[in-house]
């Protein structure tokens, strides 16, 4: 509504699709000139990415202590990866404790991002950007407006922060570092977005930037706002070469930690479906083997394998289907295929006709819709909005 009746953006739809990218945290935007709008609507579009970022529903529990046990199944349906690592006994004080980390680190971006030459306001949007990993910014060349190392260093370090469990942020703040150095999701994250800065690094090396420096500044900083679904950019990468275009767009199929901001299938889904596959070629050798597939040294359930390939399948045929419907109005596959992907993984630019210097306005009312639905369904896990559509649900 304040969109719409501001004027700011006439249609309906657009104001709709806009607000629903904030707060999924997705970033996708209709907007061409961002800079002409009031701060008080750039303001608004900001905040409902940090509002979407640790969740509604986690607010909500938050500050509603009365809602009780029921608290835990609200939680467990909109946080971010399969399992919800409680902090605390009781869930109101789980809620809690996210919520004082989340607007500790703000207030620490914040700052260092002054430090770095932003104004208060301009400091504070982008970090409620960056801590939900959204990408909304206040600025029409998005992070790239600043030129500054030194900012785009904050930001990638708190993009990555945001992409890892609160819960080991809670544990490392209490003193408590096994946790950290036992994760197996922390260190498949790490790796997986150090061996993707290198490699980007090496491939810009000589083509685009000519300096070390250069390649491992912007490498770093898309790697982590592709990987951690933020879709901030400092760089047009669609002017690099095809090897780091490769890395980019494999790395919008992870998503960050479970327990995270972060959208995406999850790292720690993918490092199970990984070695559940491991696993069943071990049986191919040893039929007769008992092979305990491990997270963090802790077994991992098989009904917890099962949904996790479940949602990898559903994932799969959702972004089939909504890539068929934007072919279907005449865009090429490029762009279908990476609209689906970047706004079901609540990472906001793709490739192509929305790559990172381009935005969503071109597209029909209908797709917006339908984008909008693939924006809810991948920031609330698939399972939970796809549940509604059960004929069993209703019969409850």
């Amino acid at each position: 509504m304040p969109f719409y009746i501001s004027g700011a953006i006439p249609s309906y739809t657009d104001a709709f699709f806009e607000t629903v990218s904030g707060f999924t945290t997705t970033g996708a935007s209709i907007l061409t000139d961002i800079e002409s709008l009031p701060r008080s609507l750039l303001f608004w579009r900001s905040l409902t990415h940090w509002l979407g970022g640790m969740g509604i529903v986690v607010l909500a529990v938050a500050i509603l202590p009365m809602m009780g046990i029921g608290g835990l199944q609200l939680i467990r349906a909109e946080a971010p990866g399969p399992t919800v690592d409680r902090i605390s006994p009781r869930i109101t004080k789980t809620a809690k404790t996210l919520w004082l980390l989340y607007i500790g680190f703000t207030i620490l971006e914040t700052l260092l991002l002054m430090i770095g030459g932003m104004d208060l306001f301009d400091s504070l949007s982008h970090t409620f950007g960056t801590l939900a990993t959204g990408g909304f910014s206040t600025k029409n060349a998005s992070v790239g407006h600043y030129n500054s190392a030194y900012i785009d260093g904050v930001i990638t370090v708190f993009m990555l922060l945001a992409g890892i469990n609160f819960s080991l942020h809670y544990r490392l703040l209490t003193g408590r570092f096994k946790p950290l150095i036992r994760d197996t999701e922390l260190k498949a994250f790490l790796f997986i977005f150090i061996a993707s800065t290198t490699l980007i690094a090496l491939s810009l090396h000589g083509t685009t930037y000519q300096t070390i420096g250069e390649c491992v500044r912007f490498a770093s900083f898309q790697a982590a706002s592709i990987l951690t679904t933020t879709g901030f950019a400092t760089a047009d990468y669609e002017q690099w070469v095809p090897f780091a275009h490769t890395i980019l767009f494999i790395l919008m199929f992870v998503g960050g930690c479970s327990g995270s901001t972060g959208g995406g299938i999850k790292v720690v889904r993918l490092v199970i479906l990984l070695k559940q596959a491991l696993n069943e070629m071990k049986l191919l050798i040893h039929p007769r083997g008992v092979f305990a597939l491990k997270i963090s040294g802790n077994m991992v359930k098989k009904n917890i394998v099962y949904a996790v390939m479940g949602f990898f399948f559903l994932y799969i045929m959702i972004l089939l289907t909504v890539t068929f419907v934007i072919a279907f109005d005449g865009h090429d596959i490029t762009t279908s295929f990476t609209t689906a992907l970047a706004t079901l993984g609540n990472i906001g630019p793709g490739f192509a006709k929305v790559g990172p210097t381009k935005n969503y306005a071109f597209y029909e009312s209908y797709i917006k819709w339908v984008l909008s639905i693939a924006m809810i369904v991948g920031r609330l896990e698939l399972y939970t909005v796809l549940v509604i559509c059960m004929p069993h649900f209703w019969k409850r």
